[in-house]
C-alpha cells in the first residue's frame, strides 16, 4: 500500500526566499521499493502504516504566552498550601520545561506511523511471541469498565513494554530501522510545518481531537465552578479508534494530539536542552540509560492546552495507564540517486 499526502504549501516554509521547489527525495526500503516525502508505506502486512516525513528545521519548543493554563504547576502553591498559585490575568505564562525554544534541524531521514500503534498491532507481536505484556484493554467509564476493540491505540503499556514490540517489529521488516521517536521527531511531526499552538491552527474541535471537556473548562474557569462553559466539546472517557475522527495534520499523521499520551525516546529535561539537532537528541535518549521518558500529545482526560506539540510530561519507564500508548518511527536509508 503506498499513497501520498498532500502538504499544500506547508513544504514551502522549508526553502529560503527566492529559492525554487525541488523533487522532493526519494528513499530506498529493504524490498528495493522507492518511497518519497509524504508517501505512505508498510514493510509488511503486520507492519503500521509510515509517512515519509519531510526534510527540515523547526522552532522546538512553546512561543511565551502560549499555554492558556492559569495555574502556575511549577511554582509554589497558594497560602492555604493545597492548589497552584493562579497567574495574574496579564502574566505571560511560561511553563519551564517546555522552553527556550529553539531551532533544529531534522538530520535524521524518518517515517513516523500513521497512527497510534493499535491493540490489533500489539496483539500481531504477542501472538507471535514477540511481546510478553498482555495490556488490559479497557478503561472506567462513568458507568463501569469499557472494552476496547482492535482498532484503538494500545494502552497500559510501558516504554520497557515497548522496546520488545519494536524489536519483534524490526525482525518483520528485516533490518535495524524501528524505534520509538525522539522528542525532537515527534514534535517535528506534529507540528506539521505551523507555528500555532496546535496543527490545526489556535484551538481544537471535539471534532479534530479527543480530549476533555470537563477539564478544559475547568482550567479556563480558573480552577472555580460554575466557571466557563463549552458545550461544542465532548466529555468521551475512553479513547477513540485510531481512525475516527478528522484528526489528521496537514502531513497526513494523525490524533498527535489527543487520543493517548504517546511515550517517546527522550529523557526528561525540566527545561529543553537546547540541543540543534535530531541525532543530538537521538544520542541523548540511548536506550541503554534509565531515565524518564518523555511523553506528548495529551489524552482523553486531558484539558485542551495539554494537546499543545509543545506540551510535555515525564513517566517512569515502567509505567503503565490507559491514557498511555505509543507510536513508532522508522529510520531511512541513502537518498536514491537521481
Amino acid at each position: 500500500m503506498r499513497r501520498r499526502f498532500s502538504a499544500g504549501l506547508l513544504l514551502c516554509g522549508f526553502l529560503p526566499l527566492g529559492v525554487a521547489a525541488q523533487e522532493p527525495p526519494s528513499y530506498r526500503l529493504a524490498d528495493g521499493r522507492p518511497v518519497t516525502t509524504l508517501e505512505a508505506f508498510q514493510d509488511c502486512d503486520l507492519c503500521p502504516e509510515m509517512i515519509v516525513m519531510p526534510t527540515g528545521s523547526f522552532m522546538m519548543g512553546a512561543i511565551p504566552g502560549e499555554s492558556r493554563n492559569p495555574f502556575d504547576i511549577t511554582g509554589p502553591v497558594d497560602q492555604k498550601g493545597k492548589v497552584p498559585r493562579v497567574r495574574a490575568p496579564d502574566e505571560i505564562n511560561i511553563i519551564p520545561n517546555e522552553h527556550p525554544r529553539h531551532h533544529v534541524d531534522m538530520d535524521i531521514r524518518y517515517a513516523i506511523a500513521r497512527n497510534e500503534t493499535t491493540h490489533a498491532e500489539w496483539m500481531a507481536c504477542v501472538d507471535d511471541g514477540g511481546c510478553t505484556h498482555v495490556p488490559d484493554h479497557r478503561v472506567l467509564m462513568p458507568g463501569g469498565y469499557k472494552p476496547l476493540g482492535p482498532d484503538h491505540p494500545v494502552i497500559n503499556v510501558s516504554y520497557l513494554d515497548t522496546l520488545e514490540y519494536v524489536a519483534w517489529l524490526n525482525l518483520k521488516a528485516g533490518e535495524d530501522v524501528y524505534r520509538l521517536p525522539t522528542e525532537a521527531e515527534w514534535e517535528y511531526a506534529a507540528r506539521a510545518g505551523t507555528e500555532t499552538p496546535f496543527a490545526q491552527g489556535e484551538d481544537l474541535t471535539a471534532d479534530q481531537a479527543n480530549f476533555s471537556r470537563r477539564s478544559t473548562e475547568h482550567v479556563l474557569s480558573r480552577g472555580k465552578r460554575p466557571g466557563v462553559s463549552l458545550p461544542e466539546l465532548v466529555n468521551r472517557y475512553s479513547p477513540v479508534p485510531v481512525q475516527d475522527l478528522d484528526a489528521a495534520n496537514g502531513w497526513g499523521v494523525r490524533h498527535m494530539s489527543g487520543n493517548v499520551y504517546e511515550l517517546t525516546l527522550s529523557c526528561w529535561s525540566d527545561e529543553h536542552l537546547g540541543l540543534s539537532s535530531d541525532s543530538a537528541y537521538l544520542a541523548n535518549g540511548d536506550m541503554s540509560r534509565s531515565c524518564r521518558r518523555v511523553a506528548k500529545g495529551g489524552a482523553f482526560t486531558t484539558a485542551m492546552d495539554g494537546l499543545r506539540p509543545a506540551a510535555r510530561v515525564r513517566p517512569t519507564e515502567d509505567y503503565r495507564r490507559d491514557f498511555l500508548g505509543f507510536r513508532v518511527v522508522r529510520e531511512l536509508g541513502a537518498v536514491v540517486a537521481e
